[in-house]
C-alpha cells in the first residue's frame, strides 16, 4: 500500500512513501533504542526495495543497474523525539507550491512542538485535501522541512516525513525516516516545496543523505 504525495511520475503527484512507514511514525509508546534501530533498518530496507523496483523507482534505467541502496546518515536515537501536536481547526485550504506549475490544495493540520539539540522547535504538518478522500489515507499527514544540511549532506530542496494523525496529541517524530522527494533523482516529477515556516535552525543529520 502506498501513500501519494510526491512520487508518481510525469508531473502528477510527487512522492510516495509506504503507508506502513507512516503508521510506524506514530507508535503508542516510545520505542527502546534496540526497537528503534530495528524499525529504522526495516524502513531503510523497504525504501531501498522500492528504488530497486523498476515499476516504482524514480531512478533512471541506467542508475537502477548500479543501484545498491540509498545513502543514509547513521541511525541516531537522538533524532527520535516526542512532539506535542496543536491542532488547527480553522486554517483555510491553500495552494502548495511545487517544483512545477501544479499547485495542489493542502490544509495546515496543526503544529508539532518538540525539543531537539537543546532547542524548543516547531514544524507545521499538513494534509492533502485530495489524498484524504482516498480510503486508507484519511489520517495521512505530510511534513516537508528544510534544515542547514540541505546541499551539505542532504538534498538541497529539503526532505519529507510521512505521519498519521494520532488519537491524542502526541506524535513520536523520527527524523531517521526523512526521505528525499523524487525530484532529487531527476525525471519529470512535481514535488511540494517545503514552506518557509518549516525551516529548522538545527542540522538534521538523520535520514536519507544526498550529495546535491
Amino acid at each position: 500500500m502506498k501513500t501519494i504525495i510526491c512520487r508518481l511520475a510525469l508531473g502528477t503527484v510527487c512522492s510516495l512513501a509506504s503507508a506502513a512507514a507512516a503508521v510506524a511514525q506514530t507508535p503508542a509508546a516510545r520505542l527502546t533504542a534496540a526497537e528503534h534501530h530495528e524499525a529504522i533498518a526495516a524502513f531503510q530496507r523497504e525504501l531501498d526495495a522500492e528504488y530497486r523496483d523498476p515499476a516504482r523507482s524514480p531512478l533512471s534505467a541506467e542508475a537502477q543497474r548500479t543501484f545498491t541502496g540509498l545513502p543514509y546518515f547513521p541511525v541516531d536515537y537522538g533524532y527520535y523525539v516526542e512532539a506535542h501536536l496543536v491542532r488547527d481547526s480553522i486554517s483555510a485550504p491553500f495552494l502548495m507550491k511545487t517544483s512545477t506549475l501544479r499547485q495542489p490544495l493542502y490544509r495546515k493540520f496543526g503544529t508539532l512542538h518538540f525539543r531537539l539539540q537543546g532547542q524548543e522547535l516547531a514544524l507545521n504538518v499538513y494534509e492533502s485535501l485530495e489524498l484524504k478522500q482516498k480510503p486508507g489515507f484519511e489520517d495521512y499527514l505530510f511534513l516537508p522541512f528544510t534544515d542547514p544540511t540541505n546541499g551539505h549532506g542532504s538534498y538541497g530542496g529539503g526532505r519529507y516525513l510521512d505521519l498519521r494523525a494520532p488519537r491524542g496529541n502526541t506524535i513520536w517524530l523520527d527524523f531517521n525516516r526523512a526521505y528525499n522527494p523524487y525530484c532529487a533523482y531527476g525525471g519529470n516529477y512535481s514535488c511540494p516545496v517545503p514552506p518557509a515556516e518549516n525551516r529548522l535552525p538545527v542540522p538534521i543529520k538523520a535520514g536519507v543523505r544526498s550529495d546535491h
